[in-house]
């Protein structure tokens, strides 16, 4: 118990603002996450992703951003990127598995995730990335923001970086299922309420314009859909009538109301399970 009233009074000082977080051991990983209250770098130790060659559908999305990844990763100029689109298409799939493709020739390219409610502590993330001998892709999955959201205003310190500029070793990732990350409504409605509609919305429409690379994810074909769960089953071994298949694939998007691959990989799930088959 703490008695002397000056030190009662140092020690909630302490507790109202942290010593700064010491920085952090890159080399026992080559992903993390972004947690606060503390900061920390939370190391991952075994990253959850499918490999490249088994994203079907999304071949131009996959070329454009590997591209983009592999110039980054070398020291060249690359884009900030936004994976914008329909649900359950591959989007953070993508960027895990694209990480883990340039990972094999760049191996100080690390992978740093940050949630969507962590972005005002975004400039101290950035400050330590800066310092490091590495170069990051910080990666932020599902990103949006309601009409009274004010976070979008901590992630123009990512994509324009303010007086001091965006670090040279960050690039951003983001994945959304709204172009513009805002719903359209809100849009229209600031647009029919404002004094000045243009100026109403332009601060936020704006937020997207700043990603130079704009990659779109659109619901995939029913062929699209079979091959992803071809490309399951020959890459697990997974033996099936081809027939059977088929019709069990399509009556399983039928009962979901969708094709996907989120939807393909949980037939496939199910498959694999009745076949005995571990995806471990």
């Amino acid at each position: 118990m703490i008695n002397d009233p000056m030190d009662r009074i140092a020690a909630a000082l302490e507790r109202m603002s942290p010593a700064p977080m010491p920085a952090p051991d890159f080399d026992i990983a080559s992903a993390f996450v972004w947690h606060v209250e503390p900061d920390r770098l939370e190391p991952v130790p075994q990253v959850s992703r499918v490999g490249l060659g088994l994203l079907v559908g999304i071949d131009r999305a996959r070329d454009t951003l590997l591209d983009n990844t592999r110039r980054f990763a070398g020291g060249y100029a690359a884009n900030n990127a936004l994976l914008w689109g329909a649900r359950g298409m591959g989007k953070s799939s993508l960027v895990k598995a694209i990480h883990a493709e340039v990972l094999h020739d760049h191996p100080g390219l690390k992978l740093v995730e940050l949630q969507r409610e962590d972005l005002p502590s975004v400039s101290r993330l950035l400050n330590h990335l800066r310092a490091a001998p590495y170069r990051f892709l910080l990666f932020c999955d599902d990103l949006s923001f309601s009409h009274d959201d004010q976070h979008y205003k901590s992630l123009k310190a990512v994509l324009d970086g303010g007086i001091e500029g965006r670090p040279e070793n960050v690039a951003f990732y983001a994945t959304s299922n709204r172009r513009h990350l805002m719903p359209r409504d809100m849009i229209e409605n600031e647009r029919s309420s404002a004094i000045n509609p243009s100026e109403a919305v332009e601060e936020k429409v704006s937020l997207s314009d700043r990603f130079g690379l704009w990659l779109g994810f659109h619901p995939c074909t029913q062929d699209e859909y079979l091959a992803m769960i071809d490309r399951y089953c020959a890459e697990y071994g997974v033996e099936a009538d081809p027939e059977t298949l088929r019709a069990e694939a399509i009556e399983w998007q039928a009962t979901r109301g969708a094709r996907s691959g989120r939807v393909a990989w949980q037939f496939f799930t199910d498959l694999a399970g009745r076949h005995r088959v571990s995806l471990t």
